[in-house]
C-alpha cells in the first residue's frame, strides 16, 4: 500500500505524518494484495477544527472518509474509522449480491430528467471547481455502490451494458435514479 500524506494550506509535522501513515496502513488488513492500493491523506485546519480526509483507491473501488476534530489525531482516527465502515458495508453488499444475484432494475428503475436550477439571487452562478477523472465501464449496481462509498449524491460512469455515459443519483424519496442522456 502506498500512502501519501500532504497538508492543504499547512505544513505536516513529522509526528502527524507518522501517525496518519500508521493508522492508514492498518487498513491493509482488508485487502488481499492482488491490487495496488493508493491512500491519499490530506490534513488541513479550518477555524480551529482539524480535518483529515482519506481517499483510498483499490483497483476500480474508491473509498473516502473525512474526520473533523479539535485534534488532528482524532480527525485521522475518525476518517480511518469511516473507511473501515464503508469497506465492511461494501463487502456485505458484494456477498449479498453473490447470493441473490444482481438487481439493476430495482436499483435504478426510475429515470428522471435534469431540471435547470433557478437562480436564487442577482449574483450569476459560477463554477468554483472543475474535476477530471477517468470513467471506467461498470454496471449500474457498481455505480450505486461507488456513489454510496464516496458518500456523494450522484455518480458519473460508463454503463458497461450500453457503453454510454450515465449518471446515478440519490432521490429525495430515498430511492435512486438513472440518467441516460440521448445525443
Amino acid at each position: 500500500m502506498r500512502i501519501v500524506v500532504k497538508g492543504k494550506n499547512m505544513g505536516v509535522t513529522p509526528i502527524a505524518r507518522e501517525y496518519a501513515q500508521k493508522k492508514v496502513s492498518k487498513l491493509a488488513r482488508f485487502f488481499d494484495g492482488s491490487h495496488a492500493v493508493l491512500a491519499e491523506v490530506t490534513l488541513r485546519s479550518e477555524k480551529g477544527t482539524q480535518i483529515a480526509e482519506v481517499i483510498l483507491q483499490l483497483g476500480g473501488l474508491t473509498l473516502r472518509g473525512e474526520g473533523k476534530r479539535a485534534e488532528m489525531h482524532g480527525a485521522v482516527d475518525e476518517a480511518v474509522a469511516r473507511i473501515e465502515r464503508q469497506f465492511q458495508k461494501y463487502r456485505t453488499r458484494i456477498q449479498r449480491r453473490m447470493q441473490t444475484g444482481p438487481s439493476a432494475g430495482q436499483i435504478a428503475s426510475q429515470q428522471a430528467a435534469v431540471e435547470e436550477p433557478e437562480a436564487e439571487g442577482p449574483e450569476p452562478d459560477r463554477i468554483v471547481r472543475t474535476k477530471r477523472f477517468p470513467v471506467r465501464p461498470m454496471s449500474v449496481e457498481e455505480a450505486v455502490m461507488q456513489m454510496e462509498m464516496l458518500d456523494h449524491d450522484f455518480f458519473v460512469f460508463a454503463n458497461a451494458e450500453t457503453g454510454d455515459i450515465n449518471v446515478v443519483y440519490r432521490r429525495r424519496d430515498s430511492g435512486y435514479g438513472l440518467i441516460e442522456p440521448e445525443l
